[in-house]
């Protein structure tokens, strides 16, 4: 699992600014559009809609903005068509990115994800680029504090999980996507919270940056992500602990 509780570490400090996101229910109603547009209104057969109806759940989205943007996916209610895109990238210290978006305007989010990572120090890649590096992962992380490693350890196999990592303040949990609504609901069920949940691109190999490379890329994600189309940035790159420790602070 080289390269994975390093991200972990990062989803986890992160988890506490993102939720403070203004745009976030509007991301994530873009998400559950999509979601059910590609593979219907049934949470219970379509995976992709069940975690996005996860995600504004625990975003405490209201039932009913749930519901209509499902709706709104499957055509029951009228709405714009939006679309999925991966744009490849590299951010500064040479470290990759992937950055996920859902736009109703294809033309104005290329533009605006290109002037993003030129403002940045970033450039754009070709399809490909970078996207080799990386493998879907439903990626959990859990206070240490919060229950045994042993007892977890047992609890996240059975529940369809890959690998379980003391990372110190936290314990990091990586699992295939079929397995993150079993992961999270038994989590859930024994009265665990987790500071990050979600479907993600782990890093298969990482590039180490020294801490001014680092709080550059953090920069550039923090860039992308506030776009009201940007999804997700990931990167591959290993942030010194000086840096973590100033993204949690």
């Amino acid at each position: 699992m080289a390269g994975h509780s390093h991200w972990a570490g990062i989803k986890h400090k992160k988890a506490a600014t993102d939720k403070k996101r203004g745009k976030i229910f509007s991301k994530i109603a873009n998400l559950i559009i999509s979601a059910a547009r590609n593979g219907g209104g049934d949470p219970e057969t379509n995976l992709a809609l069940r975690y996005a109806i996860e995600k504004g759940r625990a975003a405490n989205m209201p039932r009913d903005t749930i519901a209509r943007a499902v709706k709104k996916g499957t055509g029951e209610l009228a709405g714009e068509e939006i679309h999925e895109l991966t744009y490849e990238a590299y951010a500064p210290g040479g470290a990759a990115l992937l950055i996920h978006t859902i736009t109703d305007n294809v033309n104005r989010t290329g533009a605006d994800v290109r002037s993003m990572l030129e403002k940045r120090g970033g450039t754009l890649g070709k399809q490909g680029s970078v996207s080799w590096n990386f493998e879907r992962k439903a990626l959990f992380t859990v206070a240490t504090s919060a229950i045994g490693e042993e007892e977890l350890f047992d609890l996240a196999l059975e529940a369809g999980a890959e690998d379980v990592s003391d990372e110190g303040e936290f314990y990091s949990i990586t699992a295939p996507p079929e397995s993150f609504a079993t992961l999270a609901a038994a989590l859930e069920a024994k009265g665990l919270k987790p500071d990050a949940s979600e479907l993600t691109d782990l890093p298969k190999s990482r590039v180490m940056l020294e801490a001014d490379a680092a709080r550059k890329v953090l920069a550039l994600i923090e860039t992308l992500e506030d776009h009201e189309d940007v999804q997700t940035a990931i990167t591959n790159a290993d942030l010194p602990d000086e840096v973590l420790a100033e993204l949690g602070s």
